[in-house]
């Protein structure tokens, strides 16, 4: 019942700079962790970046000093600033919202955003 929508990939050239956009809409409630994800074509998704209800952030090694995610409460919109970027970060970006209480859960994804670095 939440429905995540997420904007800002693209093409880029090394070195440039991005930042993506994922709305939540629908039911929510209790969220547990807001984060973004990345697959490249034949590799595991792996975590990029996340942000707990608390406000702890996780960074993959690859990004830490380059990436920064951000949350927006009232907007129920997380953010992922991306600078300095580099081929190897080319991947399609996925959102990813958990949330749970007593009796219900959700884990939402987003649609995918492709982003590509390249010269």
């Amino acid at each position: 019942q939440v429905q995540l929508v997420e904007s800002g990939g693209g093409l880029v050239q090394p070195g440039g700079s991005l930042r993506l956009s994922c709305a939540a809409s629908g039911t929510i409630f209790s969220i547990s962790f807001m984060g973004w994800y990345r697959q490249a074509p034949g590799l595991q998704r792996e975590l990029v970046a996340g942000i707990t209800s608390g406000g702890s952030t996780n960074y993959a090694d690859s990004v830490k000093g380059r990436f920064t995610i951000s949350r927006d409460n009232p907007k129920n919109t997380v953010y992922l600033q991306m600078n300095s970027l580099k081929p190897e970060d080319t991947a399609v970006y996925y959102c990813n919202v958990r949330g749970a209480d007593s009796t219900r859960r959700y884990d939402s994804w987003g649609q995918g955003t492709q982003v590509t670095v390249s010269s």
